[in-house]
């Protein structure tokens, strides 16, 4: 199978599989109106995903489940698991600590699938890591933000994506088994309990941690309730079907991202990392605090703000990856790739669950503003790593 073929087939079935992860925020003000569920409650729902993808990352590295097991063979059977979980949360009470845990065991299932799936492209990489890597990250992003196109198409009926959602993960599991391995070495999955310190004691590993901690603090709150800002932005500019509305509005916001992540890829390996991650989490973070100003306004302003910020947001993303990976000493990669994902995704259950308190206190006009911090010591972060000498060992001598 060709380098192209197989990288498709392979980006397909992150679209597919990578639908799982928000289908609660998709499908939140169903569940609100149908079993009366409140706004914290929907944010523990998507909290857990990010919790149990955190454990997943622990154990899989821990145990290097991604080499000591058929990579293909490992991602299909956590894609399944992933599907299995979703389509059990049809026949439990959304409310309840069951509905929790199955959404915990779905986000554990995405560690086998998404970090698994990128040991899969980078084992096609030639001088153009960032892009494969950035590819991945547009996969996932289109992914994330299908649930909320199936909450528009099925009428926001939330049967209808959860069921579509598991679906769709069964078949990436099935289209991944045909994929093969590229001629590379894959990144390291191995975590070495020892090594981990250095994640923070390796100044330049330190920093570009710092940076990609700063862009998590923003990137999953505002994929998570872009959609209920949306909403409420257009009733307030008095839109008809607001609701119905904000769920394709939110779709293209989220989706539109695959061309940053891909965008970000190309660019950072001619530009450099530190001046790509650098440029995006500006713009990102200044969309955070424009949000507020445009609340309420004619919704083509509002859109084409959310569009720019969800190009943004994730252009990024994959850089912090490729960095740590770039940095770090022969044979440690996995570990450091390990800390970073697990730090990172831990920080972004601390603002999804702060957003429910936020818009009680100032509503969701001026709820994304505390987001800006995070871009803000991002880009700092990542300015001190580009004035370091280790620096020109990032993308090939671009800094």
């Amino acid at each position: 199978m060709s380098k192209p073929v197989a990288l498709f087939i392979l980006s397909l079935t992150q679209v597919a599989i990578m639908s799982l992860w928000f289908t609660t925020a998709a499908i939140a003000p169903a569940l609100q109106t149908e079993f009366n569920i409140d706004t914290a409650q929907i944010g523990w729902l998507t909290s857990a995903v990010q919790i149990g993808f955190v454990a997943g990352c622990l154990v899989s590295a821990l145990f290097g489940l991604a080499d000591r097991l058929d990579a293909r063979r490992f991602y299909a059977a956590s894609a399944l698991i992933g599907g299995l979980a979703n389509g059990l949360f049809l026949f439990v009470d959304p409310g309840s600590a069951a509905a929790i845990a199955l959404r915990f065991l779905t986000g554990a299932a995405m560690a086998g699938v998404y970090p698994v799936g990128m040991k899969i492209a980078v084992s096609w990489a030639d001088k153009d890591r960032g892009l494969l890597v950035g590819l991945l990250v547009g996969a996932l992003t289109i992914g994330n933000a299908s649930p909320h196109l199936f909450a528009f198409l099925g009428g926001v009926e939330w049967r209808i994506v959860m069921t579509a959602t598991s679906v769709a993960a069964f078949a990436g599991a099935i289209a991944i088994l045909v994929v093969p391995m590229g001629p590379a070495p894959g990144m390291a999955g191995r975590f070495d309990p020892a090594a981990a310190l250095t994640a923070w004691t390796h100044k330049p590993t330190r920093y570009a941690n710092f940076g990609y901690l700063g862009h998590m603090w923003e990137l999953f709150a505002m994929w998570a309730w872009i959609a209920a800002y949306l909403a409420a932005s257009f009733a307030a500019a008095g839109v008809d079907h607001a609701q119905t509305s904000a769920s394709l509005a939110s779709f293209f916001t989220i989706a539109v991202g695959s061309i940053g992540a891909f965008g970000g890829g190309w660019l950072a390996d001619r530009m450099g990392r530190t001046a790509l991650t650098m440029g995006a989490m500006a713009i990102s973070g200044a969309c955070c605090l424009l949000a507020g100003p445009v609340f309420g306004a004619a919704p083509v302003v509002v859109i084409a703000l959310c569009l720019i910020w969800g190009i943004t947001i994730i252009a990024d993303s994959a850089q912090f990856s490729a960095c740590v990976s770039e940095l770090a000493e022969p044979g440690t990669q996995g570990t450091m790739l390990t800390i970073q994902t697990a730090t990172g995704f831990a920080l972004t259950v601390v603002t999804i669950q702060l957003m429910p308190g936020w818009v009680e206190w100032v509503g969701w006009q001026w709820a994304f503003a505390p987001l800006a911090i995070g871009p803000l010591l991002g880009t700092l972060a990542m300015g001190r790593l580009r004035a370091m000498p280790e620096a020109a060992g990032l993308a090939h001598g671009r800094r």
